[in-house]
């Protein structure tokens, strides 16, 4: 078990990769502390990992309040004694619009959420990790790929991006490592209700749908979102230990850096 006797905080938790990423990080042996606004999904969860013999507990967190974000750290060290690891994905999508056409608000929202969230949560985990630990950041393909509709959350996850690797040079000497996991199409609820969606536009089934999309990479398929999260338990294990400041395409070969 790649991370036996950690403490791993998840924000963001949703039915999708959250909630795979958190059972997974459980099966691999660490304690979990899931958190989101609502609680409903990650009290579900948490209800799973410990019915199989992991050790969870749900915190819900508006990871835009400070007190919030204090508060899941204090709860994962009442309840473990530590915090070894913290992924930020809490998700905030400002619209499908054109950049220039997106209201500043929504805008702001995304930011909040997606950056100031991810820093939020790190300042409330940092001081616990005093025998250093692993931050990993979320991110989108499209911020590689530029797709149409979605400029205000990729300007908001390459915001994050950029942190990702200040956050590696300024806390590497305490020995807590900071990378990015870029995610491109995750086979998942969300994308499963986007197949719905755009068969039923196009007049054409959901599979001819999931063909074009899983045309476009190597491996002919669409990522399935729980083998996805294993990037990110890679990212936070000792399998790691001398990766900082590194970013992970998880897309299926769709988009390769040169």
């Amino acid at each position: 078990m790649i991370l036996d006797g950690e403490v791993v905080i998840v924000s963001g938790v949703g039915q999708g990769l959250g909630a795979k990423l958190a059972a997974r990080a459980a099966t691999e042996g660490a304690k979990v502390v899931l958190a989101a606004r609502s609680s409903e999904v990650i009290d579900q969860v948490a209800k799973e990992i410990t019915a199989a013999g992991g050790e969870a507990v749900a915190v819900p967190c508006d990871v835009r309040k400070t007190e919030d974000a204090e508060r899941v750290a204090a709860t994962a060290v009442e309840r473990f004694g530590t915090v070894t690891g913290l992924v930020n994905s809490a998700y905030s999508h400002p619209g499908f619009t054109d950049l220039l056409d997106t209201p500043d608000k929504q805008l702001r929202r995304s930011m909040d959420v997606i950056l100031f969230g991810s820093l939020e949560m790190s300042r409330a985990a940092v001081p616990h990790m005093t025998g250093g630990g692993s931050i990993v950041n979320v991110g989108t393909m499209s911020t590689r790929r530029p797709l149409r509709g979605e400029g205000g959350y990729a300007v908001a996850k390459a915001a994050m991006g950029t942190a990702t690797q200040y956050m590696a040079l300024e806390l590497g000497e305490k020995g807590i490592r900071v990378n990015q996991a870029i995610l491109g199409w995750l086979d998942g609820p969300g994308v499963r209700f986007y197949l719905t969606m755009t068969a039923e536009e196009k007049g054409i089934t959901e599979q001819e749908v999931y063909d074009d999309i899983a045309s476009r990479n190597p491996l002919n398929r669409i990522p399935p979102d729980e083998a996805c999260a294993g990037a990110i338990l890679y990212l936070l294990s000792s399998l790691a230990s001398e990766v900082t400041g590194a970013t992970i395409d998880v897309n299926g070969g769709e988009y390769m850096p040169a």
